[in-house]
């Protein structure tokens, strides 16, 4: 009697098993190996013992069809494959992490969680004025802000670190949906006996026989402004780097150079430093920031309703 050959199984089908077989412990396991580079090292790291790492590896593997890394003397390395299931691992360990934060909440009374990140520029100029109105709506909401420079931002938000971005429209913003936020305009910021206060504006060309004080080196300012002085076929000379608007106002005050940036962080910080601002004649001193967010649709509910209070006439008109 012939033996019928079984049917394959349905996409469907295979899914299911597959969620089945990967869990959590797994895949925390998985990216310990990716990050310590070695089995033996994250074992130790996770408190497994080497063997049972190494077998729910090779599950791994064999439930995924796939080899997840090349295994060399002196260590593991990702293939391409083990390279997509580690954005995937480190996302889905995150989202667990933020239903736990999130249950927690609940648990206290707290109802919603926003998770944010942006740039320097919004978190000095526009968001101490534009959130106390949102939670006198929503007192019981949750805000976690963290401040990254503008490509962190983008890359946070593609990577679920938070639902909603805000950075400089200068940067590429990928696949992510955007939507215009605050503008501003850059400044020079000099002793008020300074030869600059001469002038009504200035270039930035005008500002490069100068000492300056720049921002970190990945701040969209900066960059923007090394990028403009290579133009030019000049250098920055930079005597000093800061992480903020408000040490850039301290170190111009301390005499050690002029420095760049926004005006409305400029009138929030100079009070009582005699200092001075002088406008930046340069296109690209006038700048745009935007929110951005990877599916607005999809957003929580509180997280849908701090991106259209932050979109709302009452917050642009400031």
């Amino acid at each position: 009697m012939n033996q019928k050959t079984p049917p394959p199984r349905s996409t469907s089908t295979h899914r299911v098993d597959l969620v089945r077989r990967i869990d959590l412990i797994t895949l925390r396991l998985f990216i310990a190996i990716c990050e310590e580079r070695n089995l033996t090292r994250a074992s130790q790291r996770e408190a497994i013992a080497a063997s049972a790492v190494s077998k729910r590896m090779h599950d791994l593997e064999q439930a995924l069809e796939v080899a997840l890394f090349e295994r060399h003397p002196n260590g593991m390395a990702l293939t391409p494959a083990g390279q997509s299931l580690l954005h995937h691992a480190r996302v889905t360990l995150l989202n667990v992490e933020k239903i736990a934060v999130d249950m927690a909440e609940h648990a206290r009374g707290v109802r919603g969680h926003v998770r944010m990140l942006a740039n320097l520029s919004s978190i000095v100029e526009f968001l101490p004025d534009d959130l106390p109105g949102f939670f006198r709506s929503h007192e019981l909401v949750r805000l976690d802000l963290q401040e990254r420079p503008s490509a962190d931002v983008v890359r946070g938000v593609e990577e679920g670190v938070a639902e909603i971005g805000i950075c400089s429209a200068d940067v590429a913003t990928r696949g992510l949906e955007r939507f215009s936020y605050r503008r501003d305009r850059l400044v020079i910021v000099v002793p008020s006996d300074h030869p600059l206060t001469r002038a009504s504006e200035v270039s930035f060309a005008d500002t490069l026989d100068y000492d300056h004080v720049g921002l970190f080196a990945t701040s969209s300012i900066y960059l923007r402004s090394q990028y403009t002085a290579q133009q030019i076929g000049k250098s920055i000379r930079l005597r000093v780097h800061v992480p903020g608007f408000d040490a850039v106002c301290r170190m111009v005050q301390a005499g050690m150079g002029i420095g760049l940036i926004p005006d409305r962080a400029f009138e929030v910080l100079s009070h009582g430093m005699e200092l001075s601002a002088v406008p930046l004649r340069d296109e690209w001193a006038d700048r745009e920031l935007v929110l951005v967010a990877r599916d607005p649709a999809g957003l929580s509910a509180t997280s849908h309703l701090m991106l259209a209070h932050l979109r709302s006439p009452s917050v642009s008109a400031h």
